[in-house]
């Protein structure tokens, strides 16, 4: 009863600009702000800002059949990217990991390189790459700016080897998903003959050199 009359009230409302309309399952309309998704008692439900700025949680099943799949098909916008285009965007774009605790989860490049994309070809079976890794995280922890970012290149088989190897070794920067990482190193061809490789091109696709040596990347980097 509580949630229907509230739903009247609401649903009963003067629209304004720059918010989607909403139908309730009575065919009441209003136009609310859809701020996120979340479950309620085992359904779909969302988040809606009101006019007063105040917000209100709506189920699927206080909503019209069509607003209830618009609930459930909703995503929230995309962050705008901030930097310079490269020739690498195509590919990295929706297509990043990235660790959030000790799970690999999907990310977004928001902020892209000013300058280069460093590509770290790696493996978690590879004892060379083991012992590099924590030299690299410690670099990228202490020289990250917006110059460059990392990007690991996998030559792993498998996700949970990809998982295990980032969170063992705390890894900051993103990857690519395993399933894009044979296309990329077919595309790009960047000469890699043995890993750990590090590979600094510019945001044209220049391969300029491996840089195992992380001082002469501080330096070009900087």
């Amino acid at each position: 009863m509580k949630t229907t009359i509230l739903l009247s009230l609401l649903l009963a409302g003067v629209s304004f600009a720059g918010f989607e309309k909403w139908t309730n399952k009575d065919g009441k309309t209003a136009e609310l702000d859809l701020i996120k998704v979340v479950e309620k008692d085992g359904e779909k439900a969302g988040e809606f800002k009101m006019r007063n700025g105040k917000t209100v949680t709506l189920k699927a099943s206080d909503l019209s059949e069509e607003a209830g799949e618009k609930l459930a098909a909703w995503e929230p916008p995309a962050a705008e990217v901030q930097g310079k285009p490269s020739v690498f965007d195509d590919t990295l774009d929706g297509n990043l990991l990235k660790l959030d605790g000790k799970r690999l989860k999907k990310f977004e490049l928001t902020e892209r390189p000013e300058k280069f994309y460093v590509f770290y070809y790696t493996a978690s079976w590879c004892g060379p790459c083991q012992q590099f890794t924590p030299s690299l995280v410690e670099f990228y922890n202490e020289h990250k700016n917006e110059n460059f970012e990392i990007v690991l290149i996998t030559s792993d088989q498998d996700e949970d080897s990809m998982e295990e190897y980032a969170a063992n070794k705390s890894m900051p920067w993103p990857q690519l998903k395993l399933k894009k990482a044979n296309d990329f190193k077919k595309e790009f061809k960047h000469g890699v003959t043995g890993i750990p490789s590090v590979i600094v091109c510019d945001l044209e696709g220049k391969n300029l050199g491996n840089f195992r040596n992380l001082a002469e990347l501080e330096k070009l980097v900087k």
